[in-house]
């Protein structure tokens, strides 16, 4: 896992101006501390930072390719045929270089099959794969892939970029028009880092985020877009195009009845799992003791085991907080206290098992809001969950450098509250508005409200997004519902949920992989009837079927659990203290942006009283301090 970055410009020659690429790189560092590196040409300047994961001398970046034709599979391996970067303005000319960033989980089949086709291999990495993919194939290389990847192919023969994103958006990849050329990089901050592209933030772009829907292209910041998932972006000469090589289809399932589905889950639960335990260096999961962790679990050790002998364990994590054996607090999101069934799950998969427990002052560190809030780009998190969260990252770090979470399976196999909730299928909004409280979580001032009039944004985004959903013909409206309601959550929520766990982990120097963000899993659950996704009468019916031997009798049956929360005072009182000071501080621009009144009463509220969904009002104020002060963005609106 990676950072990439680059800056094309048919205007100016990006050789003249070595520093502007070298501070986009930089801005980078925290996701690639192992290595840096550059190019440049005539008209592009391409960085890369590395987190070095296979191939650890090999896998330099960027990679280029220089002019040569294809030889013989016969023919002496040891010939390189790649170089890796010059930094001097007289490098010759290359076919194609590239900046990548992810992992390719079939590179071994496609290194087979490029060799079988003539090309000559250097190194081991899935770098060079997907380098050689693309002098073979071009832009159909995305059909090969199978993984997580956001990379860029400056082809310096047709003076084109190309930039491709995985197929669910696991890895991002941000772009911006400048004059005369365009710059991308892995986060915003790298584009901000060139002169010509700055923070700044209009209408739009408080609606998309504030609205909390979630979508992709536009962003936050003004003229800055996402790669769509499963999408491409082509920039050469001729402007800018986009186009997507992958989405969800509504298809006719495959298999009859419950015992063949759960078959296929189980086969394709497996296989992911498997593909993505590949590493050069230490590796572990994380371990909340839900279903879906618990199971990836079991797969992952087991796999261990077998490619590294009996003997080997597989090191597990999970978060707790100083305070939730004696407050836990239930609510419509989390059902139960976490740690127990964590540590049941790793003494029955036989795990090397770590608890992380934080206490208030580790949550309400300045340092530590300020180190998420600039990891997010973004004054929208959600406070505890994600300082938590950028901590246990830390931790696990510590020891390992790649770590795989069951994150998406909600999205998959239907896990969330509003799949059974009959007001959220019955509402005509994105369901996790309802439940999660969210829609008041952030008291706009009312002359911005004014604005934004979010309200309406909302229905015309929500109409776009159910005319967006595939259907099969003849679907009674209850299983319209259904596949509406995965889609949402697969196309919107999970974007937000993957955006956080890449910022967070990357900022720590962690690669965290989804296997259940596999294409072919969500392609094949997305299209199970309803009746079979949820045949014993609760959520996620077919992974508990499927993982059954994998995870104890009170881990299977035990209801779906959200990330934890800390519901200590002191904690409470510390964050009312911190959204004072936010208030107060910047010149009122945070007063500005603020309904003032409807917080007031959340800061006098006793902190033993305060709840989750008022407290989040008070994380996004003081969020929003923090990313002023970080970004200092223009404000057009």
């Amino acid at each position: 896992m990676c950072g990439i970055t680059g800056w094309i410009s048919y205007r100016e020659d990006p050789r003249a101006q070595i520093s502007v690429i070298e501070r986009m790189t930089s801005a980078l560092a925290r996701r690639g501390p192992d290595a840096s590196g550059t190019w440049r040409g005539p008209y592009a300047a391409i960085g890369h930072r590395r987190l070095a994961v296979l191939d650890l001398e090999g896998g330099t970046q960027p990679m280029v390719a220089p002019a040569a034709v294809p030889v013989p599979p016969s023919s002496d391996e040891s010939h390189k045929g790649l170089r890796t970067p010059r930094s001097s303005a007289g490098a010759v000319s290359p076919d194609a270089v590239l900046t990548y960033s992810g992992e390719i989980y079939n590179h071994h089949a496609l290194r087979a099959e490029l060799r079988s086709r003539g090309h000559r291999f250097a190194t081991r990495s899935d770098t060079e794969v997907v380098l050689r993919a693309y002098l073979e194939w071009g832009d159909g290389l995305t059909e090969r892939l199978e993984g997580m990847y956001a990379f860029a192919v400056w082809d310096a023969r047709r003076e084109r970029l190309l930039l491709v994103r995985d197929r669910l958006g696991v890895k991002p990849l941000f772009f911006a028009g400048i004059p005369g050329g365009l710059v991308f990089g892995s986060e915003p901050k790298a584009l901000f880092a060139h002169p010509a592209c700055r923070p700044r933030v209009d209408a739009r772009g408080m609606r998309e985020a504030y609205g909390l829907l979630f979508g992709t292209g536009e962003t936050l910041w003004s003229g800055v877009r996402e790669v769509q998932p499963g999408g491409v972006a082509v920039f050469d000469r001729s402007g800018l195009s986009e186009r997507v090589y992958w989405r969800l289809a509504a298809r006719p399932h495959p298999d009859r009845g419950i015992a063949a589905t759960v078959d296929t889950v189980r086969s394709h639960v497996e296989r992911a799992a498997r593909a993505q335990v590949e590493a050069d260096v230490p590796r572990c999961t994380l371990l909340s003791g839900g279903l879906d962790s618990t199971v990836l679990t079991a797969l992952l050790a087991d796999e261990l085991r077998v490619r590294e002998g009996p003997a080997a364990r597989l090191r597990s994590y999970a978060v707790d907080y100083s305070d939730q054996v004696e407050r836990f607090t239930g609510d419509v999101l989390r059902t139960g206290h976490d740690t127990p069934y964590a540590a049941e799950a790793a003494a029955f998969i036989g795990t090397d098992h770590h608890l992380v427990v934080l206490d208030p002052r580790d949550l309400l560190d300045p340092a530590h809001r300020a180190a998420v809030v600039a990891a997010r780009d973004s004054p929208i998190g959600v406070g505890d969950m994600d300082t938590s969260l950028y901590l246990l990252f830390g931790e696990m770090a510590r020891h390992s450098t790649v770590a795989l979470s069951g994150e998406a399976a909600d999205e998959v196999f239907g896990g969330y509250p509003w799949f059974r909730s009959t007001a959220a299928r019955d509402a005509d909004t994105f369901p996790w508005l309802l439940v999660t409280g969210d829609q008041a979580a952030m008291p706009l001032h009312p002359a911005l409200a004014d604005t934004l009039r979010i309200g309406e944004f909302r229905a015309d985004t929500y109409r776009s997004a159910l005319a967006a959903v595939p259907h099969l013909d003849g679907e009674t409206p209850a299983q319209r519902r259904r596949r509406e309601l995965q889609h949402l959550s697969l196309t919107r929520w999970l974007r937000q949920l993957l955006h956080r766990k890449d910022r967070l982990s990357m900022a720590q120097g962690l690669e965290v992989r989804v296997p259940y963000c596999d294409h072919r899993l969500v392609e094949y659950a997305f299209n199970a009837p309803a009746a079979l996704q949820d045949f014993d009468g609760r959520e996620k019916s077919l992974l508990r079927a499927a993982g059954a031997r994998l995870a104890p009798h009170s881990v299977l049956h035990r209801p779906k659990n959200h990330y934890p929360a800390t519901h200590h005072p002191a904690y409470h009182r510390g964050l009312q203290d911190m959204a004072r000071d936010a208030l107060s501080a910047g010149q009122g621009r945070v007063r500005d942006l603020v309904d003032e009144g409807a917080v007031k009463d959340l800061l006098d509220t006793p902190p033993e009283h305060l709840q989750w969904g008022h407290r989040l009002r008070l994380e996004r104020v003081v969020d929003l301090s923090l990313w002023l002060d970080e970004y200092r963005p223009e404000l057009a609106f």
